[in-house]
């Protein structure tokens, strides 16, 4: 029997062969606030680092912090994004999806939670912040890749990581949104041999990013598919990944899940990016 080098991360307390359940965020009644954690976090899952709590100010639902995205005040009332949750000063979350907050914007139902929130009237929103947000999260992920790859960490070209995961060398495993179903299958297939999981469904997940928008981020030619050996560098690039998969209002982004028909799609319209000459 193999005994692979490393573990897959995934969702403790699922086994391979059951399906993704629900939404990225983890959603229980609460009422709004701001940078404040929750004041009854929920039991912490094994392997997970920062569990922290923090509330969406429009629904007043709270979820883990690494699945939120911040919102920052700056010192003129801008309401800005801040997609690493990382910018000083006062903040608010959210835990809802673009189209969400696009009508949150338009119908004043954002200035008004956070007029609560900061205690001040003197907010300036603007009308695209929906699309400032996507547009930072999408840079924070390919950014945390970019100093992975040149870190030495990513693994690149599909016979390279088919090798790699039959030695049970892989941890994380990624396809572009536009990959082919016969190419991902093939790795998905080298993925579980090398986790002596044959049969148990687990696959590798599918980014909202398509090859072009991969090959001009990372500099490389074709980017189709990507893995990282190395369990840290999987909990790296995660963070910002579940962040914007929640935006979308994609799956968890759990390095491994469900059934083959249960992995996510290339996601259409606006969900999916392309590279832009």
């Amino acid at each position: 029997m193999r005994n692979p080098h490393n573990e897959p991360l995934k969702h403790p307390g699922n086994s391979p062969s059951r399906s993704r359940e629900g939404p990225a965020v983890r959603l229980s009644q609460a009422a709004p606030g701001s940078d404040a954690p929750s004041s009854d976090p929920p039991p912490q899952r094994p392997g997970r680092r920062d569990l922290s709590e923090r509330r969406c100010v429009l629904s007043g639902r709270h979820g883990e912090r690494d699945e939120l995205v911040r919102l920052a005040l700056s010192p003129d009332g801008a309401v800005l994004p801040d997609a690493l949750a990382k910018a000083p000063g006062r903040g608010a979350w959210i835990g809802i999806d673009r189209a969400a907050l696009a009508d949150a914007v338009s119908n004043g139902k954002l200035k008004a939670a956070l007029s609560r929130a900061f205690k001040t009237g003197k907010i300036e929103i603007e009308q695209d912040l929906a699309a400032r947000t996507e547009q930072a999260l999408l840079r924070a992920l390919l950014d945390r890749l970019g100093l992975e790859m040149r870190a030495g960490k990513l693994i690149l070209g599909s016979d390279r990581i088919a090798n790699e995961a039959r030695m049970g060398k892989v941890t994380a495993l990624y396809h572009a949104a536009d990959a082919s179903e016969d190419g991902a299958r093939k790795l998905d297939q080298a993925w579980r041999v090398g986790m002596d999981a044959e049969g148990s469904g687990i696959a590798g997940l599918r980014l909202p990013l398509d090859r072009a928008a991969l090959s001009v981020a990372l500099g490389r030619d074709n980017v189709v598919h990507l893995a990282l050996a190395d369990r840290a560098s999987a909990e790296r690039v995660a963070i910002p990944l579940r962040r914007l998969q929640t935006f979308l209002g994609g799956p968890a982004a759990a390095m491994t899940g469900g059934e083959p028909g249960d992995r996510p799609a290339a996601m259409p319209g606006p969900d999916r990016v392309q590279a832009t000459n």
